[in-house]
């Protein structure tokens, strides 16, 4: 389970860098590859053996997990803040209406 907690965590890093698609193909995978990573500590922990994958996996997942929401805030922001600029800028100016009846 930690090499695969480690292996979707890589992925749903990858996924998280392209915008649009971190939200819905990176999240999903980086919640269950964190589960994976948890789980995989714990029976690690229990049974004395080293654990190193499953916190590879857990570390991965969590900061897929905080880059894809942060992503998604900055992409989110930067639609509401630019909407109105381009909503002006297919509005003609009626500087621009008068040249063009003249």
């Amino acid at each position: 389970m930690g090499l695969a907690a480690m292996i979707i965590g890589i992925v749903a890093v990858i996924l998280g860098i392209i915008p649009g698609c971190g939200l819905v193909f990176g999240l999903p995978p980086a919640i269950v590859g964190l589960i994976l990573g948890i789980v995989d500590v714990k029976n690690k922990s229990k049974a004395k053996q080293p654990k190193g994958m499953g916190m590879a996996g857990v570390v991965l997942n969590a900061v897929a997990i905080v880059f894809i929401i942060l992503w998604t805030l900055i992409f989110a922001t930067a639609t509401v803040v630019t909407k109105p600029v381009i909503v002006d800028i297919n509005v003609p100016s009626p500087s621009i209406e008068r040249s063009i009846d003249e």
